[in-house]
């Protein structure tokens, strides 16, 4: 296992910090080397268990960055990438069609009802995708409707279309004079106990009311609960709230599914258990069940038809080289079978989190728990930084790890999203090491 000392950084020669501890090649996501310790080396995975060299296993109790679906080296999953592998493992998609991808496209459009998908590589590219149809389905329609509302604290992606949507803040605030302006609206988040909810999200219909005065290309949020942004949920009312009004202006309503797709809200699409129909989806994430890399934006038929033309212009000139990989397809499809078989695995979830959580909300150092189906996340009151730089979270991280359990809190944000696989002695014990953990802060 690799060490886990901190390392004194010589600002003078920074490479230096780079010992053995360290991968000399590797730049890793989302962390500042100067101020971490270098990572474990991770082995193996089976089911919600993490085997690093050496030291105990660890339950992933945050699915990995929330697209481990139904747990580490799933064996059907597997099984079903193995044997596309031996048939067929790339294609280019501008020219060629394949069984899986056909397949896949057929069971998301009965599930979703939007009718046309366009494939692409990720989350981020999935929302890009979907920024680019609204935009330019709007100039092939002959009308000047540039204008793109988004939320407040929402997260999209890092590519420039979807930092741009997103939060501006610590993680693309180098990028700010390189970003289109995007008129925002408060989320009125909802939590156990909230007496304000009803005033909050008055106030928020009303400011987006008032930027839909000025024709909007598109509306785009993430259904339910913003994920990065501090796991904040809000209500299904509100979100129907939020589609009528955009309907009534004539915008397109774009939904986030990256992080809420495949079942993390209760129902296989947040969308679906909001109640909306949204003209755009992006979705990534548990598409794949964790086993590759891979984004899909879905699309109302009528969108589509506004590309159709003897004008080259009105193309949609964009795609990856992995468009629809066959890999990933196969990957996407048993997961799908996965979930059919066995709803009550995504549906129940929220009831195996709610005595933990209404344990832990009793605590006097909670506050705002909340939870929607996979889901569960409640804030700790502390004096710290507020936002994801709270100091907090680096110490809960730490311990938790050494009692055996991977969580990753934002900021003062502690939550659990785990593989849907996890066993009920494996979530008790993820609650447990959490609640040891806040009584010794």
């Amino acid at each position: 296992m690799s060490k886990k000392q901190n390392t004194e950084i010589n600002f003078k020669n920074p490479s230096q910090a780079l010992n053995q501890d360290w991968n000399q090649h590797i730049w890793p996501p989302f962390t500042q080397i100067a101020l971490s310790s270098p990572p474990d080396r991770v082995v193996t995975g089976k089911g919600a268990l993490l085997y690093r060299e050496g030291g105990l296993p660890l339950i992933d109790a945050i699915s990995s960055w929330w697209v481990t679906l139904h747990g580490h080296s799933n064996p059907y999953i597997a099984k079903a990438v193995s044997e596309q592998a031996s048939k067929l493992e790339q294609v280019i998609f501008a020219d060629f069609l394949h069984p899986q991808a056909e397949y896949l496209a057929e069971r998301l459009y009965r599930l979703t009802k939007l009718e046309r998908l366009f494939f692409s590589d990720n989350g981020s590219t999935a929302v890009e995708v979907a920024i680019k149809i609204a935009c330019q389905f709007w100039q092939n329609n002959r009308e000047n409707r540039t204008q793109i509302i988004a939320f407040e604290g929402a997260y999209h992606g890092d590519t420039f279309g979807a930092m741009s949507v997103g939060e501006r803040n610590l993680f693309n605030a180098p990028f700010e004079k390189m970003l289109f302006p995007v008129k925002r609206v408060p989320w009125p988040e909802d939590w156990w106990g909230n007496e304000e909810i009803e005033t909050h999200e008055r106030l928020a219909l009303t400011k987006l009311k008032k930027h839909l005065l000025t024709p909007t290309a598109a509306v785009i949020l993430e259904p339910l609960i913003q994920g990065a942004g501090g796991m904040k949920i809000v209500r299904k009312k509100f979100l129907l709230d939020v589609q009528r009004v955009v309907q009534e202006s004539g915008a397109l309503l774009i939904a986030d599914e990256v992080l809420t797709g495949f079942g993390r809200t209760g129902k296989l699409f947040a969308s679906l258990n909001a109640g909306i129909s949204p003209d755009l989806m992006a979705i990534s994430k548990g598409l794949t069940g964790g086993f590759l890399p891979m984004g899909i934006t879905l699309a109302k038929e009528k969108i589509f038809e506004k590309f159709l033309s003897e004008d080259p212009k009105h193309t949609f000139w964009h795609g990856h080289s992995f468009t629809a990989n066959p890999l990933g397809c196969a990957a996407a499809n048993a997961s799908l079978d996965l979930l059919e078989k066995s709803p009550e695995m995504y549906e129940n979830f929220e009831n195996r989190h709610r005595p933990y959580v209404e344990r832990i909300s009793r605590k006097e150092n909670i506050e705002k728990p909340r939870l929607i189906g996979n889901i569960s996340a409640f804030n700790l009151c502390n004096r710290g930084e507020k936002g994801y730089l709270n100091k907090a979270r680096l110490t809960i991280k730490k311990r938790a790890m050494e009692k055996g359990v991977f969580i990753r809190p934002l900021g003062n944000v502690i939550y659990l999203m785990p593989p849907l696989c996890i066993s009920d002695s494996q979530l008790e014990k993820c609650y447990s090491v959490i609640s040891d953990i806040i009584d010794d802060l």
